[in-house]
């Protein structure tokens, strides 16, 4: 399944916010820097789709907010 994620790095708390069906809003504590806010947004997402974050794949949009994720069937 593909989702677009609206990127919110360096927020007060880690949170989910479901826009409509594909698109959500995800806030994490981690800067963008290197990398490090892309793998807590795929850790979040991989906690609530109850997936690996190893099935959370960043498709577009690594080094911008909006991004588009692969998230692997079970």
């Amino acid at each position: 399944m593909k989702i677009f994620v609206k990127a919110k790095p360096n927020a007060r708390e880690e949170k989910i916010e479901k826009v409509d069906e594909n698109n959500f809003i995800v806030f994490v504590k981690e800067p963008p820097i290197k990398g490090k806010a892309n793998n807590a947004i795929k850790n979040a997402l991989a906690v609530y789709f109850k997936t690996s974050s190893s099935s959370v794949k960043i498709v577009s949009g690594y080094g911008s907010c909006n991004k588009i994720i692969e998230i692997a069937e079970k």
